[in-house]
Formats: structure tokens, C-alpha cells, sequence
């Protein structure tokens, strides 16, 4: 992959610099068009210029925006915004002819008209070398104008509209990360880490290079050395109920052939331009069928995953006038919650583990949000990939963070292969959480319709 990604990088830049002398042979090379603004260059490789030429002036044009502070790229993208919107003159016109004589032609001009041209824009701008990762970069600029200026929103659904054909599942690259991996995708393995930071190359090698510890990475053929996903794998005989044992570097390895359980202990995203950008469902489905190759010994595949709304929306509830949840004895138990050091105290952990549990399965499978939905981010996750909801592990992270989203409590997603597409359908259709029978029962005298046992 990277030789012929290196192949076509070179030719694109053959183009490029073939297209520059283009340009400085058409004359327009002076002043003004030097002093021409981003916008101006934008409506330029918009006009239609040949290949070569579009190719060097899209090259120039994110060169530009490269160089550019904050408040010019908040100016440019209220241009984009403003100037780069439907052609309304078309779109009236594909209105009243689709009114006046429906057809397929008509529908297909309506559509046409109705795209914003900063999609157009966006397209030819991915024509040159290193384009992908550059607009990816630029909409996590346009996400951080977004917390202030949400009248941006338009720009953005367009990135993402985009994005979710760019970065289709059937694009992606799963690779295997080892101590052999160049080390510049190492470095970022490090950087991107997002659930339990790597503290220096002692621990990268300890996760990547341990012979019970596998991680894999998703890669983009337009961006070869920038993962997108990686997955960090726990080989282990049992189902852990603790995230410190398992980044224990002092713990005794397993061979891989000995093992059972394949453990999904961090999945992180890497770049945070493609946020919101769904990579296709069943990217764990294709983790589990490549580990499955390599280690036929393995029968069981679940994570050790974080709980981070779970804090927020039990805080919420204890600050409620009248809550549907907590009774007046809960209040009381979990006020132990608020000496700063009721995590050293064992019998005090060992007196709110069972409230915690009752709790968690509350917060998984009657809770919902307004779309009615898990509250939880790392449970749509799953649940849309098509886990189910296998084990709550009240104080199962320990450490100021697991502490800070969660109280500690941590959670075992189990997918099992003959179910990850039925449970998927199941979730994006209706909702429902599939959950174990075990998780259920924890349930206070509750029941919902939307928390469902699997039948196996």
C-alpha cells in the first residue's frame, strides 16, 4: 500500500508542478492576482481549470490556509458559508421545471442545484498531494470556531457529508501494529492514545510487543502513516473485571495459544477532524476475525471499557430535588462519595459496589437521551457495532480518571459472531440494548422494554 500511495504521491506532484507553470506561463503571476485573497483562488479552481493547473492552485490554496491565524480562518470559513452555498438561481430555476414536468432529468438537476458548492470546492481541493489530511485538519479548525459560532453548522455537515463516502469502510486498512512498526506511527500510537494514556516507549513496548498483547490499527490509503482507529487486545484466560492488571508491566505474559479470551481494552480515535464521521459498523467484527486467524485457541471476545457519562448523570441525580432513581438511603450511601479518600478504603468500596452496580444498570438500560438512545458514548459505540452489554465492574479504574468519569466503574462488552449483525439491526432500529442476563437482575424492581436478554 505504501509503495503505490508513494507512486501516485509523486505523480500528483509531477502534476502540480507541471500545473504551476501553467500558471506562470498564462501571465498571472502579477501583483493582483499575488494580492488575491483565498476566497478569490477558491472561486478560480471552482471556474474549471484544466487538470494540472486545478491540481497546483488547489495545492496553493491549502498552502495559503496553512499560513493562516485564527480569525482568518474563521473569516474564511464564514465565506465559505456565505459565498459557497447552492447556486440559488439554479436551484429556483430546477424548482419550477421539476413543478412544471416531473422526470427523473428534473430530480436529477434538483439535486444538483441544491449542493452547496463548497462541496464542489472540497472535492477539487482533495485533487492535490496530501489534500485528505489537510481538510481533515481544517475541519477540526472549523470545529473549534463551531464552540462560538454555531451558525457554521452548514460548513461542517458538508465535511461530514463528504467524509462518510471518503473514509468508507471499504477504504480501510487493517494493519498490525508491533515494535517493528515505522516509528513515526508509533509516536502517534502514543499521542492518540485516548483511554489509558501511554506513559513512554517502555509502555508502547509493553502493549504492542508483549506476546499476550496484540494492537491493531485502521488505516486510509490517502493518509498511509496517519492511523485512524487503533485497537489495543489483552490475550487472557478469563474475563477481566480491572483495567490495572491488564496494564500491569510487571505481570507474568501467557503464550498466545494458551489463551481464550481476547480483551478489547482501548479503542482510540485518532483524529479528532473525523469526529462524528461513523467508519462503517462491524470494525470490531473485522478485529475479531483477524486475531481469530492468528490465534485459533481464542472462543471469547469482549472489551474492558470506560463508563464516561456515567459520573455526570449519577451527579445529576444526587443534585435532583426528587429523584426516580436514587432513594433517600441511597442519598446516604453515596455521600461516602464525597471523602476525598474513600477510594483508599476498602470496606467502603466494598459497601457501595453492590449500589453501583444497581445503579450502572439503570444508566445503561433505562436511562436514554432525548433521541432515545443510551446516555453513554462508549455504549452507542458497542451497541452499534453490535455487542451486547455483558458485565458492570463497579471499581474496576481506580485511577484519577476512571475515578473522574465514573466512580471507577467500568464495563465488559461481549461480541459474539453469529449475533454481531442481529444485534446491530436490533440497536439501529429500534434502540433496544441487548444486555446478559446478568446485567438485568441488577436491576432494582425495574423492567424496560428496551433492555433485551439474548437468548444464547
Amino acid at each position: 500500500m505504501s509503495s503505490n500511495s508513494s507512486f501516485f504521491g509523486d505523480l500528483l506532484t509531477t502534476i502540480a508542478d507541471r500545473g504551476r507553470a501553467l500558471l506562470d506561463r498564462s501571465g498571472r503571476t502579477n501583483g493582483a492576482t499575488r494580492a488575491a485573497t483565498l476566497v478569490d483562488r477558491c472561486q478560480e479552481l471552482l471556474s474549471g481549470r484544466g487538470e494540472a493547473s486545478g491540481v497546483a492552485l488547489a495545492a496553493e490554496i491549502l498552502s495559503r490556509y496553512a499560513q493562516m491565524k485564527t480569525g482568518e480562518r474563521i473569516a474564511f470559513f464564514e465565506a465559505l458559508l456565505e459565498v459557497f452555498g447552492p447556486d440559488l438561481a439554479r436551484l429556483d430555476a430546477a424548482i419550477a421545471a421539476y413543478a412544471a414536468k416531473p422526470g427523473e432529468a428534473a430530480v436529477a438537476e434538483l439535486h444538483a442545484a441544491s449542493e452547496p458548492r463548497r462541496q464542489q470546492l472540497f472535492r477539487r481541493l482533495n485533487m492535490a498531494t496530501g489534500a485528505t489530511a489537510d481538510l481533515v485538519h481544517m475541519r477540526e479548525h472549523l470545529m473549534d470556531a463551531m464552540e462560538r459560532r454555531r451558525e457554521l453548522a452548514p460548513v461542517d455537515n458538508d465535511f461530514s457529508h463528504l467524509f462518510s463516502s471518503w473514509f468508507n469502510r471499504g477504504f480501510l486498512v487493517l494493519r498490525r501494529i508491533d515494535w517493528s512498526t515505522p516509528a513515526n506511527v508509533l509516536e502517534k500510537i502514543i499521542r492518540y492514545e485516548a483511554v489509558h494514556a501511554i506513559r513512554d516507549w517502555d509502555d508502547l513496548r509493553a502493549r504492542v510487543d508483549s506476546p499476550d498483547r496484540h494492537c491493531y490499527a485502521f488505516f486510509h490509503p490517502a493518509m498511509v502513516d496517519e492511523p485512524l482507529i487503533f485497537v489495543e487486545v489483552a490475550l487472557m484466560r478469563e474475563t477481566p473485571g480491572a483495567i490495572a492488571p491488564i496494564l500491569d508491566q510487571t505481570r507474568d505474559p501467557i503464550a498466545p495459544g494458551t489463551a481464550t479470551t481476547a480483551v478489547f481494552y482501548s479503542i482510540s480515535n485518532c483524529q479528532r477532524g473525523l469526529a462524528g464521521v461513523s467508519f462503517g459498523h462491524f470494525l470490531i467484527k473485522q478485529v475479531v476475525e483477524e486475531i481469530s486467524r492468528e490465534i485459533p485457541s481464542l472462543t471469547t471476545f469482549l472489551t474492558l471499557s470506560p463508563v464516561p457519562g456515567f459520573r455526570k448523570w449519577l451527579d445529576g441525580e444526587r443534585r435532583a430535588a426528587s429523584s426516580a432513581v436514587l432513594s433517600a438511603a441511597d442519598q446516604e450511601l453515596l455521600a461516602l462519595l464525597d471523602s476525598p479518600d474513600w477510594i483508599e478504603q476498602e470496606a467502603v468500596r466494598a459497601e457501595l459496589s453492590p449500589l453501583m452496580n444497581a445503579l450502572a444498570a439503570h444508566y445503561f438500560l433505562v436511562a436514554k437521551t432525548a433521541k432515545g438512545r443510551p446516555i453513554d458514548p462508549v455504549a452507542r459505540f458497542h451497541l452499534g457495532n453490535g455487542a451486547r452489554l455483558e458485565r458492570i465492574n463497579p471499581m474496576g479504574d481506580l485511577s484519577e480518571k476512571g475515578v473522574a468519569q465514573a466512580f471507577g466503574t467500568m464495563v465488559n462488552y461481549r461480541y459474539v459472531l453469529s449475533d454481531i449483525e442481529k444485534n446491530h439491526e436490533t440497536f439501529a432500529a429500534k434502540g433496544d440494548v441487548v444486555a446478559s442476563a446478568a446485567v438485568k437482575k441488577l436491576l432494582r424492581g425495574e423492567s424496560s422494554p428496551r433492555a433485551l436478554v439474548p437468548t444464547a
